[in-house]
């Protein structure tokens, strides 16, 4: 699959660019080296327009490699800046569609953990409120629908911890489809996981017209099931 494609574009105007990014696909540099998004972005840009200079694409916010959806990136730099305020301010509104091994006890609930971060194992654990670095953790899920083998939640956070929605679920007792690193039975063919970033909704950094924003998920046989159910 191409690092990006056209066909993954939801908006894009002179300040932003909002798109549907695939599971596997890197959102911005990292050790690995492998082509990121806001590089493939910014190239797309340069031959959509055929600029001759240095494009711009400044990444607003990040999704775990492993997950889909809404990605957003500003195409100049004051635009980013006004994105980045907006983010800082917790303003966004996020929506994310989860596939978990095990249905919660209760179908709507709220989840509030404290996270702390472990850099060498790029993972985060639920500990004490006592423990020194640790953040709180705050998000609140709906179940939506099941299958045979697994469940679908819709999560919409408080805070925006490192993975948070994983590490908290898993402490909960539902595992996400895949996620083989936070307790998942099995790993997905493709090393996905089930995890997609559904909706967003915030003010334009510009006119600060109120928009919103949906992303399918990936298109295999359990997303789909699902989605014709919701």
């Amino acid at each position: 699959m191409p690092i990006f494609e056209s066909s993954q574009v939801i908006y894009e105007d002179n300040h932003l660019i909002i798109v549907n990014k695939h599971p596997g696909q890197l959102v911005q540099g990292d050790k690995t080296g492998d082509l990121c998004l806001a590089d493939a972005i910014k190239q797309f840009l340069k031959d959509k327009y055929q600029k001759p200079g240095n494009v711009f694409c400044g990444v607003v916010h990040r999704l775990d490699r492993p997950t889909s959806g809404i990605v957003v990136f500003a195409k100049t730099s004051k635009a980013l800046e006004r994105m980045n305020a907006q983010f800082k301010q917790r303003e966004p509104r996020k929506t994310y569609w989860v596939l978990v091994e095990n249905q919660p006890k209760e179908d709507k609930g709220t989840l509030r953990h404290y996270l702390k971060k472990n850099e060498a194992q790029n993972k985060s654990y639920v500990v004490a409120e006592s423990v020194t670095g640790a953040k709180q953790a705050v998000l609140h899920y709906q179940w939506l629908a099941s299958s045979d083998h697994y469940h679908l939640l819709e999560v919409q956070l408080e805070t925006g911890r490192h993975h948070q929605i994983r590490a908290q679920l898993s402490h909960h007792g539902c595992s996400i489809r895949g996620d083989v690193k936070y307790g998942a039975r099995r790993p997905n063919p493709d090393g996905s996981i089930g995890l997609h970033a559904r909706k967003i909704s915030f003010n334009h950094p510009t006119t600060l017209e109120a928009m919103s924003f949906e992303a399918a998920p990936p298109d295999d046989g359990l997303w789909n099931f699902f989605l014709k159910t919701n």
